[in-house]
């Protein structure tokens, strides 16, 4: 499981989202770990907006990370990785989704999330 911190960006007219920064894997050198792109879901996102970022992140990295908290969120980001691998097929991608749980720190609270790492296989 990694940990993830919460900071408040600068005040520079921002909409005042928290921001994540993932802690580096274990065991794995700085070089060689290529920056994931991070999708961050709530239970108020649509789904099909969330399934066109991932497909185009998928089409241009290859992979990208889902990451989701509380039920309603999580729900949001499954049905939103179904739609994308429907947009997706018609390249040739197979998309699969990898689940995990992160631990999270937001303001102060530790709270527990769901990660799904979504590659073309």
């Amino acid at each position: 499981m990694d940990t993830l911190e919460t900071s408040t960006p600068p005040s520079n007219g921002s909409t005042g989202e928290k921001t994540l920064s993932a802690s580096p894997a274990a065991g794995v050198p700085r070089t060689a770990r290529a920056a994931i792109e991070i999708l961050k879901v709530s239970a108020t996102s649509k789904p099909v907006a969330v399934a066109g970022a991932i497909a185009g992140v998928v089409r241009s990295q290859s992979r990208v990370e889902v990451q989701a908290i509380g039920a309603g969120a999580i729900n949001q980001a499954v049905k939103a990785i179904a739609i994308s691998r429907g947009y997706v097929a018609a390249g040739g991608f197979d998309l699969v989704c990898i689940p995990s749980f992160i631990d999270i720190t937001i303001e102060g609270e530790e709270r527990t999330g769901i990660r799904l790492l979504v590659e073309s296989r």
